[in-house]
């Protein structure tokens, strides 16, 4: 069958050529200070005027929750300058790997009296290239993200400025933000779903409240309550934390909107959390991405939350969705399964693993291949059933880690990695007669011996940066 979209066009309004509306706004929790307008627009302007001195090549940026982090990005941003957002908390030798790959012109957020090879210290915080010599990004290349956590030598996906500002644009069209919504940073910036959130609010001239501490941390909270915050970003974690601390949007009368994303959250907390901001006039928008697409492709409408429960929703305005079955072909057909592929405006131009590659243009034509399972329904409505790498074996049967995940959720939040010819399933909070019940669920459903499944209890599992479950972290413990 003929791919639907064998020549990807994306009809798209207008884009604004900045991520700084003029209305828009910063504010830092920790100082009170609120810089907006003409203030912001000349603080940007002073940072992008820095970058320009540099020599050629990408800037690296460890990137923190503070007002010094986000107008170094807006700044690299302003300037056309390519910027890196790195975590704070990464292990210096997967840095000074990075360093050695790809060459930055400079690295801001470090520490100046343990400088890398062919560097100098630059103010309090950064180090510059001794080199004059070095590869000029693409002019179309402006944000790249590690493809990993703070751990293992990550590659960078590489995004284009129009693709971030379709993406934030879009975005921001679905969720309906404006200028009086006020977002807090309840998620790291270096994490594409982050980054979507300042970009979008930043973009229609909303403010961001700067706030660090993390949303299962009473300061966050003081900050929402002080600052009138209106809206919360969260990966499935943050919702499995907040259930257990009994959160109710009562308490906090200007917070309105919930926004999730960075992973399937369990169809029962999406009504749960729906019925709670429902309850007090608000809403819940369920959303799908990859960094790779800049990063959102899909929203759930909040109207229609509960009619899809467990959707991912329909692909945002100006891209879509098609499914790519096992012989190849591409469908659009309801309820057949495959590779879920996304075509739009925001998909990345491509992958980078050292300097050479930053000079590349667009190698993937707004055609991303997910790499997730799923199926689209009449209405057009995405449903993910699984990942094509997320496979396990027991016995030499091939099994989805997702499935199994979905088997035991009933018994508590789940996390199931390969151990050779078994499966090893992480059950949070569970007790020895927890576990016996959720290998012998297993064993039943699958048709296969309980002792293909290893299944131990948990107290929390350890967590990427981005909130989401660090499964090589757990595959080490095996």
């Amino acid at each position: 069958m003929t791919p639907p979209h064998p020549t990807p066009h994306f009809e798209t309004p207008l884009l604004p050529t900045s991520l700084l509306h003029p209305a828009a706004r910063l504010r830092d929790a920790a100082s009170g200070e609120l810089l907006g307008g003409a203030d912001l627009a000349g603080r940007v302007a002073g940072t992008a005027a820095e970058f320009t001195a540099l020599p050629p090549g990408v800037v690296f940026l460890r990137v923190g929750l503070d007002l010094s982090s986000v107008l170094r990005y807006l700044g690299a941003f302003e300037a056309g300058r390519a910027v890196a957002l790195l975590d704070p908390a990464q292990d210096r030798d997967v840095l000074d790997d990075l360093v050695a790959r790809f060459r930055p012109a400079a690295v801001f957020g470090v520490a100046v009296d343990d400088v890398a090879p062919g560097y100098a210290a630059a103010g309090s915080d950064g180090w510059v290239r001794d080199s004059a010599e070095g590869v000029v990004p693409h002019r179309d290349l402006a944000v790249l993200l590690p493809t990993s956590g703070s751990t293992g030598n990550p590659k960078f996906v590489r995004l284009s400025r129009r693709a971030l500002l379709a993406n934030a644009s879009a975005i921001a069209d679905v969720l309906g933000i404006g200028p009086d919504e006020v977002a807090p940073t309840s998620l790291p910036l270096h994490y594409s779903y982050g980054m979507s959130v300042l970009n979008s609010h930043l973009l229609r001239g909303a403010t961001v409240l700067l706030e660090g501490s993390g949303v299962v941390a009473r300061p966050f909270w003081d900050a929402v309550t002080e600052y009138g915050a209106t809206s919360l970003a969260g990966v499935p974690y943050h919702y499995e934390m907040l259930r257990r601390m009994r959160f109710d949007p009562a308490k906090y009368p200007t917070l309105r909107t919930l926004t999730q994303a960075g992973g399937k959250l369990r169809v029962e907390l999406v009504a749960e959390f729906n019925d709670r901001i429902t309850a007090v006039g608000g809403r819940m928008f369920v959303m799908y991405g990859q960094t790779e697409a800049a990063p959102r492709m899909a929203t759930v409408p909040a109207g229609r939350l509960v009619e899809k429960l467990g959707s991912a929703g329909p692909a945002l305005p100006g891209g879509s969705f098609s499914v790519r079955t096992e012989d190849g072909s591409e469908v659009v057909e309801p309820g057949v399964t495959g590779e879920v592929v996304y075509r739009g405006p925001n998909v990345m131009m491509g992958y980078a693993e050292s300097e050479a590659e930053l000079a590349a243009g667009d190698v993937v034509g707004g055609v991303l291949a997910t790499g997730d399972l799923g199926y689209l329904d009449e209405d057009g409505y995405l449903f993910i059933t699984g990942r094509l790498k997320r496979i396990g074996k027991v016995f030499g049967n091939r099994v989805s880690l997702d499935d199994l995940e979905e088997l035991v959720k009933h018994l508590g939040a789940a996390a199931a990695v390969p151990a050779g010819d078994k499966v090893v399933v992480w059950l949070d909070q569970a007790s020895r007669d927890g576990c016996r019940a959720a290998a012998k669920v297993l064993a039943e459903a699958l048709h296969l011996h309980v002792t293909g499944f290893d299944v131990r209890p948990v107290d929390g599992f350890p967590l990427l940066p981005s909130g989401k479950i660090d499964y090589r972290s757990l595959e080490a413990q095996v």
